[in-house]
């Protein structure tokens, strides 16, 4: 077997085939997007990211996002800074948010920049939604196997409703990288993977060894046929890695906090 999945949340899988590129190119998605937030005055802006329960891919995005920004050249006098360019706020599933603190804090960003920018995990804040729609007495649409439907709730629509009045919002601009990142060729990260991936799948099959082909986290990271009853999925992402820390802490967001119990 082979994992294929760009919310790389294969346990014990440390990278999973695509996951890079899904995140190479909801960057460029995003740098598109974002390119509208001199449009009108006061924007919000949404990049809704998929993962549904794993923030790996919302976090790379954005860490790749702003690795492009690093390349750029600024010139603030014309209206083009990187204040206006920066991500202002990155929400995974695994950390906590708390609205109304965030709300505060964004609000001085959209009275000093003039737009901010968000990136959202499409299941972030996903308990919060759910509990407010059952709340009101609505249905909360779920599918066969009774996973909330994301796309019917619109996670970063919500989340626009909630910080749009609050940050004094004068448009509010939602948008989905899922089907442009994931349906991109593998970069040459993804190829290189595929490859040593491909190659150790075909001598064990030869040799009559089964098991899912991946970079085994409990043992070395050692690229391995990994048992199959050892595979699962909605591995969380690890939001404690130096790299995210920091680029939370860049980013003015700070320390993240982990999850509650029973959602936000």
């Amino acid at each position: 077997g082979l994992p294929k999945t760009i919310d790389n949340d294969i346990v014990p899988i440390k990278q999973s085939l695509g996951a890079q590129t899904a995140a190479e190119q909801g960057a460029r998605f995003a740098a598109n997007v974002i390119a509208e937030h001199n449009a009108g005055s006061r924007m919000l802006i949404i990049h809704e990211v998929m993962g549904r329960n794993c923030g790996w891919l919302t976090a790379a995005t954005a860490r790749e996002y702003r690795a492009w920004l690093d390349t750029r050249q600024w010139l603030p006098e014309f209206g083009l800074s990187r204040a206006a360019w920066e991500i202002h706020g990155c929400y995974v599933p695994e950390i906590e948010l708390h609205i109304d603190a965030e709300a505060q804090r964004l609000k001085q960003v959209m009275d000093t920049v003039g737009n901010v920018n968000l990136f959202i995990s499409e299941g972030a804040g996903v308990a919060d939604i759910v509990e407010q729609m059952e709340a009101a007495g609505e249905d909360v649409p779920r599918d066969a196997f009774g996973h909330v439907r994301l796309d019917e709730i619109n996670p970063g629509a919500w989340f626009g409703k909630q910080f749009a009045a609050k940050l004094g919002a004068e448009k509010v601009l939602v948008q989905k990288s899922g089907y442009f990142s994931r349906s991109a060729p593998a970069n040459e990260f993804d190829l290189q993977l595929i490859k040593k991936m491909t190659d150790l799948a075909v001598d064990s099959a030869l040799a009559g060894t089964a098991g899912v082909i991946g970079n085994d986290e409990d043992h070395g990271e050692e690229l391995r046929p990994i048992e199959f009853d050892r595979i699962a999925g909605h591995k969380a992402f690890d939001f404690r890695q130096e790299w995210f820390t920091t680029l939370l802490q860049e980013i003015g967001q700070g320390w993240p906090e982990a999850q509650h119990p029973g959602g936000q």
